[in-house]
């Protein structure tokens, strides 16, 4: 009996784990937790045959003076934590680095010769064919091996029992295993794997484990460390992480395509996700897969506080909010893009009759899809086609209609400025960005199961409503100099005449000891909505909490440095540094951080 194993955990795999959990701790959802426990299930079960075998004829053996004693089917107690531990490290590792990534963006639609609009990705069939190759290939060598026994009989054990697990899963998720970023796949894969490495190095040098002199081919990466060895790591890590990424795969498959999978579980069966894998890639909808990078391309470029705060929502509720801020932007890019006040009026009259028709009783996607098309240019058809209209109320996307109005009205020489009390002001920016939190929190609603009352889920809105006002205030405190440019003076015009300023004078010159009064002024309100209405973030469904606090706190983070004394806006410039934004949301992550779905 001896301890030497168990502190190769203590000092080499525990702390890993602590690390890792610390730092994904704030972000960590109960979906996380299904996928690590799944991953780990299969990792248990699928090793015992194989480790009890190697085990029972002596491929690999551990020292009486190594181990505690306990075994299961011959495997020591140390050698299935190391199944557990190995896979939980290298899961979170992978959750870690691909939170920032939308993964449905990547899923690649195929068509068959026969489509009315011809082939797309053919190559793609051709990369699963070659991986299929490769692998079986790989698999029936290590059945080979084995079979002629001797000096390559670990080798052929590792590569029989490994390789066609990833054939499988190479079968059902290559486009994503291909398809997503580098920080998704291999550095997941590699950076473990070299741990593991120098883990193993040390262990076979102090004998911890010992592999049979007859069934290695003596073969060395480096001193102690057994190619055999090398390769088993190599190969374990890649399933975890192909595990990992097909079971993103199935997820990114059931959020995208709501019209072929139907409420959805917040955690889908196993039968569920191998159903979404086994969906022909010949049948995904191009639209909806254009529609979401379209959104992802929008967000990323227009807004980098709310970009951050996408990373942390989950799920079905990320893709909904994603498609609604595309429809907002489409919209406004519509009316501020336009080259005179009529046309920006006429693109607000054709998203007013836009909505009407999506909201119609039997409504037609055909009809509305032929009106879009005849009526909007061709960059803004994936947001007008996707918008959630099912999940959202209608007056909140008409009022936002109604605050472009409002901008309109800057451009009419002959009307007084749109934004002559401080009640214009309130009910411009309630218009703009009210009723975009409103929608956002009845998205939220309708993915999350909420034991609230109608009356409590009304006030609830109403709290999101004054939230997106307060957040309004901070943009236009620090838009006043970008707002000048374009003729317009959003601060209303009896603060101005306190001040002894004009429209036309700051319209000239939108700096100054009064004007930086008046932006104090504007964040002082911004702050009193702010307050008012936070402490409702934590009446809404657990889920949606962290991810909500988040936005809300990067953007209010603006806010906080436009009253930092002395501090000087400074037009196109990103008045929080992106260190500091992320600060800020790791911050209020780990408040009162607890499970979410």
């Amino acid at each position: 009996m001896g301890f030497e194993y168990v502190f190769v955990h203590i000092k080499y795999t525990i702390p890993p784990a602590v690390l890792l959990t610390l730092l994904y701790r704030p972000l960590f959802t109960r979906l996380d937790a299904y996928k690590i426990a799944c991953l780990i299930t299969v990792a248990v079960v699928s090793t015992i045959p194989w480790d009890s075998y190697l085990i029972r004829t002596r491929v690999w053996s551990y020292p009486r003076r190594v181990i505690i004693g306990p075994t299961l089917y011959d495997i020591p107690c140390e050698e299935i934590f190391f199944f557990i531990i190995q896979t939980y490290n290298t899961s979170l590792l992978y959750l870690i680095l691909s939170k920032a990534t939308f993964q449905p963006i990547y899923l690649r639609a195929e068509r068959t010769q026969l489509h009315p609009l011809g082939p797309a990705n053919p190559q793609w069939r051709y990369y699963r064919f070659l991986g299929q190759v490769g692998f079986g290939s790989a698999a029936l060598l290590g059945l080979q091996m084995v079979k002629n026994g001797g000096m390559s009989t670990y080798a052929g054990l590792i590569l029989a029992w490994a390789v066609p697990f990833l054939f499988l899963l190479w079968s059902l998720a290559y486009q994503f295993i291909l398809g997503l970023p580098f920080s998704n796949t291999l550095i997941p894969i590699l950076l473990p794997t070299l741990y593991l490495w120098l883990v193993d190095t040390l262990a076979l040098k102090r004998g911890t484990w010992v592999i049979s002199t007859n069934t290695k081919l003596g073969l060395y990466v480096w001193d102690h460390l057994e190619i055999e060895e090398a390769i088993f790591f190599l190969l374990t890590n890649t399933l975890i992480v192909f595990g990992q990424i097909a079971f993103d795969n199935a997820l990114s498959i059931l959020y995208t395509f709501p019209r072929t999978f139907h409420e959805l579980p917040v955690l889908p069966s196993p039968y569920l996700l191998v159903r979404a894998l086994l969906h022909p890639a010949s049948k995904y909808d191009e639209g909806r897969i254009q529609g979401l990078q379209d959104a992802v391309q929008r967000l990323r470029k227009k807004s980098r506080s709310f970009f951050l705060a996408s990373f942390t929502f989950q799920g079905q509720i990320r893709t909904d909010l994603l498609l609604l801020y595309s429809f907002c932007r489409v919209a406004d890019d519509l009316v501020d893009n336009a080259s005179s006040e009529p046309e920006a009026q006429m693109w607000i009259s054709r998203l007013r009759a836009f909505l009407d028709t999506d909201y119609s009783e039997g409504k037609s996607s055909l009809v509305n899809e032929d009106y879009i098309n005849l009526n909007f240019p061709a960059e803004t058809k994936s947001a007008l086609l996707h918008i959630p209209t099912t999940k959202i109320s209608k007056m909140p996307l008409k009022e936002l209609l109604d605050g472009f109005d409002m901008d309109l009205a800057f451009s009419k020489a002959e009307q007084p400025p749109p934004i002559r009390n401080e009640s214009d002001l309130e009910l411009y920016a309630h218009r703009v960005a009210g009723t975009v939190a409103r929608m956002c929190i009845e998205l939220i609603f309708c993915n999350y199961q909420s034991m609230l009352t109608v009356n409590d889920r009304r006030r609830i809105l109403d709290a999101g409503d004054r939230m997106g006002t307060a957040l309004q205030l901070v943009n236009i405190a620090r838009d006043i100099s970008v707002d000048a440019k374009m003729g317009r003076v959003y601060l209303p015009m009896t603060w101005v005449k306190e001040e002894g300023l004009t429209y036309i004078s700051i319209v000239k010159d939108p700096r100054g000891m009064r004007v930086e009064k008046l932006r104090l002024r504007l964040l002082e309100k911004a702050f009193a909505a702010y307050e008012s209405a936070k402490d409702a973030i934590e009446e809404l469904p657990v889920e949606a909490r962290g991810p909500i606090r988040v936005a809300v706190e990067s953007y209010m983070e603006i806010g906080r440095v436009l009253r930092q004394e002395g501090y000087v806006v400074k037009a196109g410039r990103a008045t929080v540094p992106k260190w500091r934004r992320l600060l800020v949301a790791w911050r209020t992550l780990g408040r009162k951080s607890t499970m979410r779905r």
